[in-house]
């Protein structure tokens, strides 16, 4: 492999470039039968929060979604409904956009890793008090009247 300035420089994003991202918010139900999200605990930024990422090159929202929650949870899920997005500025100054849906775990189990130290399985009203961003909770709100409407997991 040769190097050229093309493979040692990535071409730096413009200002106005909107970061795309998805994730999703895993749910299942107790053994009491009441319903629980996963959140999870990245310790590099001392947050709790759903599980996502960026985009990679080729992938579409709902593969990176799918991936992103593999990666930081370890579940492997299947994909449900549509849940909702956030948008905010990241670390950088971009506007970032993140996609959300309901997704059913089928297998898996959650590793501590560089990203995520922590899985915790809780109800809604325990995630509210944990999450720490107020565009997290707003999530849980769609989901919430979601669940009055339709069962997005049986």
């Amino acid at each position: 492999m040769s190097i050229t300035p093309s493979t040692v420089l990535a071409p730096r994003p413009h200002p106005g470039d909107v970061v795309r991202a998805a994730g999703g918010i895993p749910v299942r139900r107790s053994i009491d039968g009441w319903r629980e999200i996963a959140v999870v605990h990245r310790p590099a930024r001392a947050d709790w929060t759903f599980p996502k990422g960026k985009v990679e090159p080729g992938e579409d929202f709902e593969e990176c979604a799918l991936r992103e929650v593999l990666e930081e949870t370890g579940l492997v899920c299947r994909l449900g409904t549509f849940i909702g997005h956030t948008e905010y500025r990241d670390r950088k100054d971009r506007p970032k956009v993140v996609a959300y849906w309901v997704m059913e775990p089928v297998g898996g189990e959650f590793v501590p890793n560089e990203e995520v130290d922590e899985v915790r399985w809780v109800d809604l009203g325990t995630a509210e008090g944990l999450l720490s961003y107020e565009r997290d909770r707003e999530l849980l709100i769609v989901l919430a009247a979601a669940d009055e409407v339709a069962s997005p997991i049986p």
